[in-house]
């Protein structure tokens, strides 16, 4: 049997897990309001929890990250939904915060493994010319799930309660095995259903050093921290991910913290803006490959990774002066998180333009990492700089988008394979 296209299926089942990866990770935030009551818990008692799931998602980053390179990309994500799914199941126990924070840490380590493993699945199944297109698909399943959240969760949670809405999203992300280990075969170069002509596609569309790896191993992690070109996408990830997590962690809260919103109200509200997110994943793919056909590869980048650092830095600053209804508020982060979405997949996609596809889990997992530790600081932070206003916070937001952009400018000369010895 062979399948047309069967590139976009397996991009299609990863885009799925990471809509389940979402809603998983989202449903504390929005059943929070009544979970806090039940459990006993504070607002800080929140910041402690996110950060527990935040630091284990830092360091899941990493370990994923070298795993993914170890194991592949087919059992690299049978571990990661396994164990997330599991961890969303033992919510049901949660007794307070030890509890809870201990469940959240499983979840976090074991839901990092998404990222990763969807870099280096891109790398291995995409020509280049595809691979931000790939991504942005991929990354609109972190929109498309936080947009699926808030309804579904507010819904489950008028039904069942959030203990078993955490049983029934769990068993979601278990059922997806099946259809992974089915059509996740082997590698293109081998796999049993793929034409002859996707195979040639994939394959020529390849750089040469992707080409050459077959029979050799990948650079350890400190080969790969010798070029700077790899401090180019750490030090952007480490400024751009606290703007997308913010609103991911927080936004439920501010809901209820400015406007008194309950579950429900939180549900009807927080999708929208997650929409903006999917069009600007898609369309930051999208416009790359566009430019890709006059433009070299370094240039197409830099271009679209600059016009969302801008488009995020002008809608900050619009909320900041502007947003005074929640309507307004989520129209703005409609916008702050197109921009994120246009910028990051192709951010995203800077380890496998520069590695072979055996090193690029290990870079993408780091960046990860340290995407995660900056996302820490900042919900630490949160707490003591909110108490007031939340302006103090989208002002950083607003200058870390810039630094974001001039990190790659800065570090990375021309994006392009590295020489590795």
């Amino acid at each position: 049997m062979k399948v047309k296209g069967l590139r976009w299926w397996i991009i299609g089942l990863v885009c799925l897990a990471t809509i389940i990866n979402y809603i998983d990770r989202s449903a504390l935030g929005i059943m929070w309001p009544e979970m806090q009551k039940d459990l006993g818990l504070t607002e800080e008692d929140y910041a402690w929890i996110i950060n527990i799931f935040t630091i284990t998602y830092a360091a899941g980053k990493f370990i994923s990250g070298w795993v993914y390179d170890k194991v592949g990309t087919k059992i690299g994500f049978v571990i990661s939904i396994f164990f997330w799914s599991l961890a969303s199941l033992l919510h049901f126990f949660a007794k307070g915060l030890a509890s809870l924070g201990l469940y959240r840490g499983i979840l976090g380590v074991s839901e990092a493994g998404n990222w990763p493993g969807a870099v280096k699945n891109n790398a291995e199944w995409f020509p280049i010319k595809e691979r931000a297109i790939a991504q942005g698909i991929f990354n609109a399943g972190a929109a498309i799930g936080s947009i699926v959240a808030a309804p579904t969760i507010a819904k489950l949670f008028e039904g069942y309660g959030w203990r078993w809405s955490f049983i029934i999203i769990g068993v979601i992300g278990f059922l997806w095995i099946i259809p992974w280990l089915i059509f996740n075969k082997k590698q293109p170069k081998e796999h049993p259903w793929i034409t002859d002509k996707e195979k040639d596609l994939i394959l020529a569309g390849r750089s040469q050093t992707n080409q050459e790896e077959d029979n050799n191993k990948g650079l350890h992690l400190l080969e790969i921290l010798k070029h700077k070109e790899a401090w180019g996408i750490l030090a952007s990830r480490f400024f751009i991910e606290p703007i997308w997590w913010l609103f991911v962690f927080w936004m439920p809260i501010y809901l209820n913290k400015q406007y008194g919103f309950n579950v429900k109200e939180i549900g009807l509200y927080a999708w929208f803006p997650y929409v903006g997110a999917a069009i600007g994943s898609i369309a930051g793919g999208w416009y790359v490959q566009k430019l890709m056909k006059k433009l070299s590869l370094d240039k197409a980048r830099k271009r679209v990774i600059a016009i969302g650092g801008a488009i995020i830095f002008v809608a900050i600053i619009g909320a900041i002066l502007f947003a005074n209804t929640p309507e307004k508020f989520v129209s703005f982060v409609f916008i702050v998180l197109f921009g994120f979405q246009f910028s990051i997949s192709n951010i995203q996609t800077l380890s496998s333009d520069i590695l072979k596809s055996k090193s690029v889990g290990s870079l993408a997992g780091l960046a990860g990492t340290i995407g995660a530790i900056s996302v820490a600081i900042m919900n630490f932070i949160i707490p003591k700089i909110t108490t007031v206003s939340y302006t103090p916070a989208f002002i950083i937001l607003a200058v870390l988008a810039p630094l974001s952009v001039l990190s790659i400018f800065v570090l990375i000369k021309e994006i392009k394979p590295i020489k590795e010895k």
